[in-house]
């Protein structure tokens, strides 16, 4: 038996000021990134379903190319009495991309759908966070999946610009290069 293969990377998690109060923010989000639909009218029951046939309807819906595949409420789950601040978790995801990502290596599963979270800050500020998807996949290098990891920045990019929140430079250009150590060699990611 060998040893586990060990990979170290830096992830860049990205933390935006939402501008707007957390209902409107959130409403607003999950207008932009409609819900995957697992029940579309018509689908076989009881049967495996290709990505494609489950994501059509919500991605036709998706003008970013972002579904949602999962949400939760985390305050119930993360607080005792007293003045809680809401949150709400999610894992949003570009199914084409994923799928890509999945054929290169099915271990990018770990990464894919992305995880993002809304929620309100000490200052009582709604904030968006979320981890930059080029610095997130560096960790598996090959150039297919950079170049996935930047359109999935770029998507980003245009979804925080129509929700009113500025990401600027930061998404839109290249990633920024991250040294990943695959299998203990140093290796260029991004």
């Amino acid at each position: 038996m060998s040893a586990p293969a060990v990979t170290r990377y830096r992830v860049a998690r990205l933390t935006f000021d939402a501008g707007q109060p957390y209902e409107k923010f959130r409403a607003r989000y999950e207008a932009a990134v409609p819900a995957r639909d697992l029940e579309q009218p018509g689908a076989p029951a009881g049967r495996h379903a290709r990505l494609n046939e489950i994501s059509t309807g919500a991605i036709a819906r998706s003008p970013h190319g972002f579904v949602l595949h999962w949400r939760a409420e985390t305050v119930p789950r993360m607080t005792d009495a007293g003045e809680p601040q809401p949150s709400t978790a999610y894992l949003m995801g570009s199914d084409a991309v994923s799928e890509r990502f999945y054929r290169q290596d099915p271990a990018m599963m770990l990464c894919v759908p992305l995880r993002a979270l809304i929620y309100i800050d000490a200052e009582g500020r709604t904030r968006f966070t979320v981890d930059q998807p080029s610095t997130l996949f560096s960790g598996f290098g090959g150039d297919d999946i950079a170049q996935a990891g930047r359109e999935l920045d770029r998507r980003l990019a245009c979804l925080l610009d129509a929700l009113g929140i500025t990401s600027g430079r930061l998404l839109r250009a290249a990633a920024w290069p991250v040294a990943a150590t695959v299998n203990g060699h140093e290796a260029a990611a991004g």
